[in-house]
């Protein structure tokens, strides 16, 4: 029996490498597009001799996305960026190249596309993000109207860059910051809202929509089980990585001066654009379906951060430890 074969367009990126992972597992052949091969060849031991190939390819070029997806019997699109730099711009990865990736896929013959988009999507929204990422899913939605639309939330997991990233900072800052427009300690202070999903249910979610029809021309908001503000979150950090730094709340005027001067940097910790996003949170509406609608009983941070946090923690601590788990 041949196994049908899918195309993943950002195949090396955080999502991406867990999902190469799972189709394989799954019996998939994987054909994983990437600008750059050599940075993604660690994924060719993901799954069996030849069941994983890497093509180069990028978004913005339509001549190597069609040669991408020829003979695919579906394409998953996970290519998008935090913010715009000169050629990589929200418009020419999030909408162009969403495009090309759907006229490929349709020109291919392929039964199932697969579209990342991100919790928060909005044809008017003030983030040019947002704005951008609307825009994508619909110029894909014009092109393959039986596109499957998966809105995220903040997604975590072992590689994420929201909750390593906070780990890092305790790592050497005696302070955890976080940005609110009310007073810092008062009741509704705690900064903005997020709702953390797991990387695996997020790929188990877009696996389950490479199967079947039951999943084409949706869209869905995939989101975690409970509702987080920023300062539970560096909470968690604390206590994850066994540090006791200082979680404090500064107005959000204060980040804002600060992108000013950081969107320049080669790789920015926060944009204005970004901010703008960050005011607004990150929680799902319940309007639309979400993991229940792929049978996926949500996961806990609780019960995966922790596991990877750790390696933030004091030397010492560790020790200390191991020694009391020999004892």
């Amino acid at each position: 029996m041949t196994q049908k074969l899918v195309t993943v367009f950002g195949g090396s990126g955080f999502i991406g490498r867990h999902l190469v992972r799972h189709l394989a597992a799954q019996g998939w052949r994987v054909r994983v597009a990437v600008r750059d091969i050599q940075k993604a060849w660690y994924l060719k031991p993901a799954g069996d001799l030849g069941q994983i190939s890497l093509v180069p390819a990028s978004v913005m070029d339509p001549a190597s996305v069609a040669k991408a997806v020829h003979g695919s019997d579906a394409v998953v699109n996970l290519v998008g960026v935090l913010y715009s730099c000169g050629r990589r711009s929200f418009s020419a990865l999030h909408v162009e190249g969403a495009a090309n990736v759907a006229k490929a896929a349709a020109a291919a013959g392929a039964s199932h596309f697969v579209h990342l988009s991100a919790l928060g999507a909005d044809a008017h929204a003030t983030s040019k993000y947002a704005r951008s990422k609307a825009e994508g899913e619909k110029a894909a939605r014009e092109v393959f109207p039986k596109v499957t639309i998966i809105r995220p939330s903040v997604v975590f997991g072992s590689e994420d860059g929201f909750f390593n990233m906070f780990g890092k900072i305790a790592q050497i800052s005696p302070i955890l910051p976080f940005f609110t427009n009310t007073v810092p300690h008062a009741t509704g202070g705690g900064g903005s809202r997020f709702q953390p999903v797991y990387v695996g249910d997020v790929v188990d979610a877009i696996a389950q929509s490479l199967e079947g029809q039951a999943h084409a021309g949706q869209v869905y908001e995939l989101a975690g089980p409970r509702i987080y503000d920023m300062r539970e979150i560096l909470n968690i950090v604390n206590e994850a990585t066994l540090r006791r730094r200082w979680v404090a709340g500064f107005p959000f005027f204060v980040a804002s001066i600060s992108a000013l001067f950081l969107q320049f940097l080669p790789k920015p910790p926060f944009t204005p654009d970004q901010l703008k996003m960050l005011r607004l949170g990150n929680v799902a509406t319940g309007r639309l379906p979400g993991l229940a609608a792929f049978g996926i009983a949500p996961t806990t941070v609780e019960v995966v951060v922790p596991t990877y946090l750790k390696r933030f923690r004091p030397v010492q601590q560790n020790k200390k430890l191991r020694l009391e788990a020999r004892t």
